[in-house]
């Protein structure tokens, strides 16, 4: 024992060396052992839903699994098949994987995908925005936007992520509590924004459209990798040097909000008997013609010419409410007279928030909007967190259009919250 207490005394950096790794590597294989001890906990909740009796006539269950293998810097497809897919199969769904191989491949194998009864995302931002796209420009995505979506979040951004699942600092945790909301059923809806060029087809988005200075800056933060917790500051102070003060200008047209019509019953009542209906159709054919109906009001549409640092159309399904009487998108434009020592604080604070709205932004509540822009604009729209030329374009909500399954714990406590 002196020998040992000796040795490591006159070698005391390698001891300290070896103490730390020895340390570090004790707390990696720990971390290893809680991740699977959470699989396997999982797997073990899944295989319940699998062991369940069902009707020798019932079919099973397709779930159609639209997974981006080149999210996380290329880790989904390993986090995917580590996490997630041992699920899906224990469940007892009928599971089918699409795995895509570039940009867009998604929107394209929406349109000859065939009925299903579950689409799950396997991605971030980029991949749900894909997948959203490709199945509302269906010809019949009247039917198919009923179909509940679901949502694996894989991806560098999943801003879905907050609204449908509890927050979790484990990876692993994460990706499984996502998996198994699928398996439990539980939906809320969720807007849509319709975005559309003049020339371009429509793109449609969950989150919003971003255009502006905070925008230009954080696409850059990954290039400042070197300053390590510094680089996000860094990205925003440098922006400043090209330009300032950095404006924006554009003209603005948009609709208030508007009445939330009641929301239509999920199940259909019985069709009712043939006397029932030939009643029903000979008193229409008897009666007396009704009266024309009046002219509709012509829309009121505001305009608003802005120069802002940023300007931001977002959903509202971040503050997500179930009760709320109203539809509408907040708009938020922000002030133009800032320092640069607010940009940088600002910036900093959109990374963690894209669609934040600071103290003193002009902020408008609409269903509609109308972006025009100069010509000559350069620049690029961020949309859902994936980069498009910017264009004059018009913005339509589409209120509650997708249902995306969620954590029974998360629809629980927005109905407590709507109840108090």
């Amino acid at each position: 024992m002196a020998k040992v207490l000796a040795a490591l005394r006159h070698h005391w950096k390698k001891s300290t060396f070896g103490a730390c790794l020895l340390g570090w590597g004790g707390h990696w294989l720990y971390g290893k052992h809680c991740d699977n001890l959470l699989r396997r906990a999982a797997c073990q909740e899944a295989q319940a839903f699998g062991n369940q009796l069902m009707p020798a006539t019932m079919p099973l269950k397709k779930a159609t699994v639209f997974l981006n293998p080149a999210a996380c810097k290329g880790k989904a497809g390993n986090l995917f098949e580590k996490n997630a897919a041992p699920i899906l199969h224990l469940s007892g769904l009928d599971v089918t994987v699409v795995k895509t191989d570039y940009e867009g491949q998604a929107k394209k194998l929406l349109e000859l995908m065939e009925n299903t009864d579950l689409i799950i995302i396997a991605g971030g931002d980029g991949t749900v925005q894909e997948v959203i796209t490709g199945l509302l420009r269906r010809a019949d995505e009247a039917a198919f936007s009923k179909i509940p979506i679901g949502f694996i979040p894989l991806g560098k951004t999943c801003t879905l992520s907050h609204t449908l699942y509890p927050e979790s600092t484990n990876q692993v945790q994460h990706i499984t509590n996502a998996t198994l909301a699928i398996l439990k059923g539980e939906t809320v809806p969720l807007d849509v924004l319709q975005i559309k060029g003049e020339k371009e087809q429509p793109v449609f988005a969950v989150s919003g459209l971003r255009w502006g200075s905070y925008r230009d800056a954080g696409v850059k933060v990954s290039k400042y990798w070197y300053l390590g917790p510094l680089k996000t500051k860094a990205a925003h102070f440098f922006s400043t040097f090209k330009e300032w003060p950095q404006k924006h200008q554009a003209a603005l047209m948009y609709l208030g909000p508007t009445e939330r019509p009641p929301e239509e019953p999920e199940e259909k009542s019985s069709r009712p008997p043939l006397y029932v209906r030939l009643y029903r159709r000979l008193r229409l054919y008897w009666s007396s013609p009704k009266e024309l109906p009046q002219e509709v009001a012509p829309e009121n549409w505001e305009e608003l010419k802005m120069s802002t640092i940023e300007l931001s159309i977002a959903t509202r399904n971040r503050q997500l409410d179930l009760t709320r009487t109203e539809d509408f998108m907040d708009i938020c434009i922000e002030a133009e007279s800032i320092s640069k020592g607010e940009f940088v604080h600002r910036g900093s604070q959109k990374v963690r928030d894209p669609h934040m709205c600071s103290e003193g932004s002009q902020r408008i509540q609409a269903s509609r909007c109308i972006l025009q822009l100069p010509e000559g604009t350069e620049g690029s729209f961020g949309i859902d967190n994936e980069e498009y030329e910017a264009m004059p374009v018009e913005v339509k909500l589409l209120p509650r259009k997708l249902r995306f399954f969620c954590d029974p714990r998360m629809r629980e406590q927005l109905l407590q919250a709507a109840v108090q």
